[in-house]
């Protein structure tokens, strides 16, 4: 129940920072958000592929930047406005902070 409650939480954050301009979705932009810095949080739906995630993991060792596991493709895609999603990038400090605190409560976070 508490995890449920976190994932809904996550996912509504999410939602915000894609409406302020702060959400790179998608493997690509995800890839050029880490490349250029940009990214401070990088979410990732649990059904993704390794393929997609193999494009990302090494940036994300390189980067330090975490990684937290948020629901599947479809409700990352939801949240942000689109189509299923393998990963998204917050972009802003303060709404990946927020999002971080809300998911550890139960959730599955990997740096």
């Amino acid at each position: 129940m508490r995890e449920a409650r976190a994932r809904a939480e996550g996912l509504q954050l999410l939602g915000l920072a894609k409406r302020a301009g702060s959400v790179a979705s998608g493997i690509h932009r995800v890839r050029e958000a880490l490349r250029s810095g940009e990214a401070v949080l990088v979410l990732v739906a649990e059904d993704a592929s390794e393929v997609q995630l193999r494009k990302i993991e090494g940036l994300l060792r390189v980067r330090a930047i975490p990684r937290v596991v948020l629901g599947d493709r479809a409700a990352l895609g939801a949240a942000s406005g689109g189509p299923p999603l393998s990963a998204v990038a917050v972009t802003d400090r303060r709404l990946a902070g927020l999002i971080l605190r809300r998911l550890s409560g139960g959730m599955a976070t990997e740096s």
